[in-house]
Parts: structure tokens; sequence; C-alpha cells
């Protein structure tokens, strides 16, 4: 049965809408907490060793402790700085997020649940594995790009194990056995590898928060997506719904635990988009 010009679009404003929202991840504002949770780590480490010392000993350890904190404190400020981001669509992008907000309540999660109620978790994640196997060609080429060859080596090696003994990509067996864990790397990385800034903070439509910069690379990206050059356009479109619909599946609450726990949610993905993004460029 054909489908009617409206029921492809329709299809194609779900399809960017759930592959955006996959990016609102707690993951973003998980990151500032682990690291302060090795430097509490590490200074309880170093309390006993200091006790052992001479007063002199200790002293200078002390010493080199504040300089060492104060260059911390530099650090953070100087990283702060590094991760702001310009926002001079704020008008525009607070609207659209308030737009996102309620398809996200009033379809997107709706649809998920639906979803996990069909499908055991199990069945899932090794979905979700399988999408993630088939895409490997846009890690493993950013990895070369950003000189990064034990990851792209790496990514090699997966694909090939998890392909072959994982049963075409739905179990994670190189994870699992080998302990070659997963390294995400895009398009938008690369360029801030190189020095690229952000440019300004974009809250898309559907596709959720975003910067000029990765923007850019989640065009330049879509073309080293297998799905993206299924034909017709129609099966494309069925799969990448159906692999959104599945990976949101997997993580409904962390939307709402942003938002529960922000004084400004609009402010809050902003900033953890950005620090996350930050990191991994640093990575």
């Amino acid at each position: 049965m054909k489908l009617k010009p409206l029921d492809i679009i329709i299809i194609g404003l779900i399809v960017f809408f759930l592959f955006g929202f996959t990016h609102i991840s707690i993951a973003f504002i998980l990151s500032s907490s682990d690291q302060d949770q090795e430097v509490k780590s590490s200074q309880e480490d170093q309390a006993p060793q200091a006790q052992k010392q001479t007063v002199q000993e200790s002293g200078e350890r002390i010493n080199k402790a504040d300089q060492k904190e104060k260059g911390k404190e530099e650090g953070i400020e100087e990283e702060e700085k590094t991760i702001e981001i310009a926002d001079p669509l704020y008008v525009w992008n607070k609207g659209v997020y308030y737009f996102n907000d309620k398809l996200y309540f009033w379809l997107l999660k709706p649809v998920a649940q639906g979803y996990s109620a069909i499908f055991p978790e199990g069945v899932r994640f090794s979905i979700s594995n399988f999408f993630y196997n088939l895409t490997t060609p846009i890690r493993f080429l950013n990895s070369l790009l950003q000189l990064k060859m034990k990851s792209a080596g790496n990514e090699l090696i997966r694909f090939v194990v998890n392909s072959s003994v994982g049963v075409g990509g739905l179990g994670d067996f190189a994870k699992d056995k080998l302990d070659i864990k997963r390294h995400k790397e895009d398009l938008g990385q690369t360029f801030g590898y190189y020095g690229v800034g952000h440019g300004f903070y974009i809250m898309w439509p559907f596709i959720g928060p975003s910067s000029l910069r990765d923007t850019v690379g989640l065009i330049g990206d879509a073309f080293l997506d297998p799905v993206n050059y299924i034909t017709p356009v129609q099966d494309s479109l069925e799969i990448t719904a159906s692999d959104e619909v599945n990976d949101i599946s997997l993580h409904i609450g962390d939307y709402e635990d942003i938002k529960k726990s922000a004084i400004d949610p609009y402010i809050s993905i902003r900033d953890a988009y950005v620090q996350n993004r930050e990191k991994k460029v640093k990575e």
C-alpha cells in the first residue's frame, strides 16, 4: 500500500523528533559530578600518607597541595569559561524548547511506553546494539580524523567481532568478553578537536539541543549512516523511526529527572549539553 505525501511528512517529523530527543540525556549532567568524585577520592588517598611524614615534609606537602588546589580552581574557572556558549537566539530557542517539551510528553513518551510494554528490555537492548554496530563508519572515520588510531582500531575490531560472534551486532561480545568499550565519536567532536568553536546555541524543532558546529556535524555524519542509503526512502524512515523509538524506550525518565532537579530546565539542558560536548572533545 502506497503512503500518501501527508503520511510521509508525518513520519519524517516523528523521526526527526525522536532523533533529537535521544541527545537529551542525563549523562550530560553527570560528567561534572564524576570529576568531583575523582578529586575527593584522590584527596582521601593522600591523607594517610601525609600523616606519616615529618612536620617539615607535611608543611611542604601542604604548600604544594595549596598551589595545586589553586591551579585546579584556576583550571576550573578556565574550563567554565570555555564551555559557555552564546545564545543570541534565546527567544526562538526557548519557544522551541517548550514545543519539544510538549511533544515529548504528549507523543513520544506514550509511544515509547507502549513499545516497552510489547518488547522486553533484553530484546530492546539487542536492537540498540544492532543499530550501534551499524553506525560504525561514523565513529571509525571520525577517530581517524582525530588521529585516534587506537580508537579507530577498536572500532574495526568491535565491528568484526560483534557482526560475527555477536550475531549481526545483536550482542556486544566485544564489550562483554574482550572489554573493548564503546567510545562515541562524531563530526562535531572532530571539528572541536581542530579548534572549531560551537558558534552559538540552537534548539531545533524535533531535533533538540545543538550548536552551529554540531548541526553541521550532524549533517556530515548522516552521509556515513548506512540506513540513509536504503531505498525507497519510506523504508529508511521506518527503520530510523524504529531505532529511535527503541532507544528512547530505554531512557524513559532521564528527561523527567532533568526537569525535576532544575530551577530552569532550559538553561540546565543548554549548559549540560555544552559541558558534555566539551568533555567529549577533550577525551
